[in-house]
């Protein structure tokens, strides 16, 4: 009966265990998946296509962008100011906190160049 109950306990613990690495991988999925959906909504309102998508959609994928890297795998000059104004409406709509949808109208909004109005 002891060893019945211990292996009880020790099967909810694992139990416990795995659910929490569950919402773990859940919850990093979902911000890769956000993170997905932003970076295909910024290269579609940018009208990327062929390499220059390729070369954004990696930089916008890749956790803050390594400035040598994205600079080397940059086609252009124009894409590299383009990720500098990325970089600065991030920063902007940070320090405003803005979430969701309001986030996503200001990006838009700021990274169309009506950013004056944004401020």
């Amino acid at each position: 009966m002891r060893r019945s109950t211990w292996m009880v306990a020790v099967g909810a613990a694992l139990a416990v265990a795995a659910a929490q690495g569950v919402a773990a991988q859940a919850a990093h999925e979902n911000s890769q998946q956000e993170k997905m959906t932003t970076c295909n909504t910024d290269a579609k309102t940018k009208g990327l296509k062929g390499d220059e998508r390729k070369a954004f959609m990696k930089s916008c994928l890749s956790e803050k962008g390594a400035s040598a890297g994205s600079a080397a795998a940059a086609p252009s000059a124009t894409l590299n100011s383009q990720q500098e104004k990325m970089k600065s409406c991030n920063a902007d709509a940070k320090t405003k906190g803005l979430k969701g949808t309001e986030r996503k109208a200001f990006m838009k909004s700021c990274l169309s160049g009506s950013s004056a109005t944004a401020h």
